[in-house]
């Protein structure tokens, strides 16, 4: 289940690489859930100031605060393989998209209860 609460403010940046961040990070919050449970992905956004956050949460598996920034490296994975597929570069790429586009991105998380990760972009006036 996947609900975006309008509207969604715009912002600056590049069309393609807004959409590729985007999809890492819908992607990512409906492969990382504990087996049994139903993805439910909720996308909102914040004006702060000259930016949007765009807020991506889910009901996953969430991840330890120590890893972070560590999720956010080329090839970093936490789990193996066998137990959730994938590159281990979406969080790359977000990362490189946002700074790309003079912007930022994070995460907030919870173990065992779902992250909540962000990308920063400039707002389109």
């Amino acid at each position: 289940q996947v609900t975006v609460e309008d509207p969604l403010p715009p912002v600056i940046g590049h069309a393609a690489t807004v959409e590729n961040m985007v999809t890492n990070l819908i992607s990512n919050a409906i492969k990382y859930v504990r087996p049994g449970t139903r993805p439910k992905v909720n996308i909102r956004a914040d004006k702060i100031g000259g930016m949007v956050r765009l807020w991506v949460e889910d009901n996953g598996i969430g991840i330890a605060s120590e890893y972070y920034e560590k999720i956010f490296g080329v090839f970093s994975r936490l789990h193996s393989p066998d137990k959730y597929s994938g590159t281990g570069i979406g969080l790359a790429i977000v990362r490189k998209g946002a700074e790309r586009l003079n912007g930022g991105c994070g995460v907030e998380s919870t173990l065992g209860k779902g992250s909540r990760f962000w990308i920063e972009l400039p707002l389109a006036e």
